[in-house]
């Protein structure tokens, strides 16, 4: 798909990694509709970007009526979409067994219902979406991007709920991409090792560096652009399909 033909909903589109992915397609001749739930942070990048290429609706990604009301907004306002782009998700760090008890439930559910079923929310919800879209030349429909991450694979301590729900995205990237082919609809997932996103904004610039060098190369954190700059690699390139492609500097977490 060329970039310039983008039609991107981007959850969680407001910051981060989500807000690197609109900047790149925007800026490359597409247009992109963001579902996130901060409206503040939104219009901030609406005003860099122009009303012209940008549409926010307010989305909460856990809620099926929520994303059904903002694909009924975007039909009306913005036209068909031909990409989504799942960046919205949230993280913890709690131990099973803990000084002051045990690991508690809700949170853990907390972590899997927005990164896991938030994804798949998106996913079953706006794929139904594309498929109503006539092929293009390669007989594409769509492409869906997913977030996993490294913790998928190297989890480390405290991470249970967080590694939990990125390998249930890993883990449904094969089967949906084997689903969605006779739709002409790719699906692929990024899983970055660590990024200067908002969650990083709290600590020191010492912590910052220290984390940067525990990546063999290039040793620092990955910046939210590379991020977006594999996403467009994915969206040009026809083949890319059924995959999950590391994005970590080569890095392999320790426990701790």
């Amino acid at each position: 798909m060329k970039i310039q033909d983008c039609r991107a909903i981007v959850t969680g589109g407001a910051s981060g990694l989500g807000e690197a992915t609109v900047t790149t397609i925007v800026e490359n001749g597409g247009k992109a509709v963001i579902f996130d739930l901060s409206e503040e942070r939104a219009n901030q990048l609406i005003e860099k970007l122009g009303a012209d290429h940008v549409l926010f609706v307010k989305t909460d990604v856990t809620s099926e009526e929520s994303i059904r009301a903002a694909i009924e907004k975007i039909q009306s306002d913005f036209g068909p979409v031909n990409t989504l782009v799942n960046c919205a998700g949230i993280v913890i760090g709690e131990k099973v067994i803990k000084k002051e008890g045990i690991h508690a439930l809700d949170s853990f559910q907390k972590i899997i219902n927005v990164n896991l079923v938030g994804t798949f929310n998106a996913i079953r919800l706006v794929s139904d979406y594309m498929n109503q879209n006539e092929p293009n030349e390669f007989g594409e429909r769509g492409i869906i991007i997913n977030t996993a991450s490294v913790a998928a694979f190297d989890g480390q301590i405290g991470q249970a709920a967080y590694s939990a729900s990125k390998a249930g995205v890993v883990g449904m990237t094969l089967p949906i991409a084997r689903e969605l082919a006779r739709y002409g609809i790719r699906v692929m997932s990024i899983a970055p090792g660590i990024f200067e996103t908002p969650m990083f904004d709290v600590l020191p610039e010492k912590a910052r560096e220290s984390l940067g060098n525990m990546v063999p190369f290039p040793s620092r954190l990955g910046k939210p652009s590379e991020y977006a700059h594999l996403a467009k690699s994915i969206i040009e390139n026809p083949m890319l399909n059924g995959e999950v492609i590391r994005l970590d500097g080569a890095i392999r977490m320790q426990p701790k």
